[in-house]
């Protein structure tokens, strides 16, 4: 099991495939098993690095107070143990904003960005999360989070049933204050002022039903050439509900500027 380690926390992540790193930072309440579906298709192009979040899978959890700044030098940490030099990333919700921040400091690391159901300004359900956490526990209120983040067909979908249960396999391991840090995290945060600075490319996404959806549209207005698209039918996580249409547009994205040749 490969892990990074700094400031003492370790990292854990997996690599797959061969070729230019794209590195993968799932959402809040998910694990890097969000991108089953990419991990399989993309690794025939892409030297894939997939990462726990720390809270997460086989990461530590940790329940100090954390920044956003923080969880990207987890993951610059990794990349640099891989060797990696020039990267792609793409980051769901927590992940997504993690790609802003990375975007933003590492502009030499990260040469495009594909960000999924996040924005640049913190949201307003940060709050009944913690209380969820924090009040309800893991074991309840993870499958609820889950759920949220998911169209209401695919929830109900026998397919939706699986990969969510799948998630809530790892509740034994996870910390409710640990999680509860992450969303501290994100509320004190607001990338606004500095989106101009991004130069790379960038791709936004969104599912239909995604609670996001309007502010990463406005964000994507405030980013030169940024493209946004939006997945019909999904929600947060559409990665994962429709995950033929989401490599498609990444893909597409990629192939335009020149980061795949076939």
């Amino acid at each position: 099991m490969p892990y990074s380690t700094r400031s003492g926390i370790k990292t854990y992540y997996e690599i797959s495939g061969e070729g230019f790193p794209l590195v993968l930072m799932h959402a809040n309440p998910f694990d890097r098993r969000l991108f089953l579906y990419q991990v399989a298709h993309l690794s025939t192009h892409f030297k894939m690095i997939n990462i726990d979040l720390r809270g997460y899978g086989y990461s530590d959890k940790p329940t100090v107070p954390v920044t956003v700044t923080d969880l990207c030098e987890d993951e610059v940490a990794g990349c640099h143990q891989e060797g990696s030099c020039e990267a792609i990333f793409a980051g769901i919700s927590v992940g997504g904003v993690m790609g802003l921040q990375l975007g933003l400091d590492y502009p030499e690391l990260f040469k495009a960005l594909i960000l999924v159901g996040c924005s640049s300004m913190p949201g307003d359900r940060y709050p009944s999360r913690i209380d969820g956490y924090m009040k309800q526990g893991v074991e309840k209120f993870h499958i609820q989070h889950l759920t949220d983040l998911v169209s209401k067909d695919f929830a109900q979908s026998r397919r939706g049933q699986y990969l969510l249960g799948m998630h809530t396999e790892m509740d034994a391991r996870l910390s409710a204050p640990a999680i509860a840090e992450i969303f501290h995290a994100l509320q004190n945060r607001d990338l606004t002022a500095r989106l101009p600075e991004l130069k790379m490319p960038v791709l936004i996404m969104n599912g239909e039903f995604d609670n996001s959806l309007k502010r990463s549209k406005d964000m994507s207005t405030r980013i030169a050439g940024a493209e946004h698209r939006m997945i019909l039918g999904a929600g947060h996580a559409c990665c994962l509900e429709d995950p033929g249409t989401f490599d498609e547009h990444v893909l597409i994205f990629l192939r335009k500027h020149g980061f795949l040749k076939n």
